[in-house]
């Protein structure tokens, strides 16, 4: 049964956040302004760092990269739902085209998580080891690091993606969610998919728990050194360049734990709903303006890129 996969008859449609075209029309703004926030700020980070010789450090490259994966994260979901909600009639969205949107967020998303924790080995080495910091951390180091994230996050995309498109589904059916995630798609099988679970469950301990404890083992000597700066002005120099980090980690790995870390039988389809709008649409809005706000290195670059350009 499992290898008897309709691929070319099956599609879904996702549901709808309202059945009044009003309300359709107000989340479908909402979320384009969001989308093209998140675009604008993650992109200006992006070209300010590249432009800013004075920002060429393993953090902002790390910073840069983080800025470019939540660009492709971003656009893997948001075009599709934009016009899945914008459309008179259900969109309707093929196997094959459900596979491929499922296999680009997990494997955007899981780059990102892991990508997390190295920044916060990057800050690690940064302030407990500063006078080792650029030989510990070089170029060379830094691109494999984010290469390795990329690798990583692939794999494992590719290898939950494949699993559960092998099932076998039925018919066409209503996705409970705006785009096509594990858990929905997987409760649409029309198969026992207790394999599938368990391995969903090693991947989300493989992206979400065991970086989360490395981030989290990262902060405890990280606030064990700071704690040792004994200037005011140094100590919080220090805690600066980690709080906007910090801030994003927890966002990130708090939506993300609160889906994927629960047991699938208490998956809750309208939680599932909001959560997903908060880290695919809200977070990426979020993350440029918490590096900016609390990163004067950044605002800086900002204020001198924007005063170049309007004096051109």
């Amino acid at each position: 049964m499992e290898g008897t996969n309709q691929t070319g008859m099956i599609h879904f449609h996702f549901r709808p956040f309202s059945k009044l075209p009003e309300v359709q029309m107000l989340i479908f703004v909402a979320f384009l302004v969001m989308y093209l926030v998140s675009i604008g700020g993650n992109g200006s980070i992006s070209l300010i760092i590249w432009s800013n010789h004075s920002l060429h450090t393993p953090m902002y490259f790390f910073l840069a990269s983080l800025a470019a994966l939540e660009i492709c994260y971003s656009s893997t979901i948001a075009p599709l739902t934009l016009a899945s909600i914008l459309s008179a009639e259900r969109a309707l969205i093929s196997l094959p085209g459900c596979g491929a949107q499922m296999f680009f967020f997990i494997f955007l998303g899981s780059a990102d998580c892991i990508l997390l924790a190295v920044m916060a080995y990057d800050r690690f080495v940064a302030i407990c080891h500063p006078l080792r910091y650029t030989l510990m951390m070089s170029w060379r180091l830094c691109v494999q690091l984010a290469l390795g994230s990329l690798a990583l996050g692939f794999i494992l995309a590719t290898q939950l993606t494949v699993l559960i498109f092998r099932l076998p589904f039925c018919r066409s059916q209503e996705i409970s969610l705006f785009y096509c995630d594990v858990l929905p798609v997987m409760r649409l099988a029309c198969a026992d998919t207790w394999v599938h679970e368990a391995t969903l469950l090693v991947v989300s301990l493989t992206v979400l728990t065991i970086p989360f404890l490395l981030i989290a083992l990262s902060y405890i000597f990280i606030m064990a050194a700071i704690l040792k700066i004994r200037s005011a002005e140094g100590r919080h120099k220090a805690f600066s360049t980690c709080s906007s980090h910090l801030t994003v980690v927890l966002l990130q790995y708090g939506c993300g734990s609160l889906i994927y870390l629960c047991p699938s039988s208490r998956y809750s389809p309208e939680r599932g709903q909001v959560v997903s709008v908060v880290y695919t649409f809200i977070t990426p809005v979020l993350n440029p303006l918490i590096y900016s706000m609390r990163n004067r290195e950044l605002t800086d670059a900002l204020k001198r890129t924007m005063m170049r350009f309007l004096l051109s």
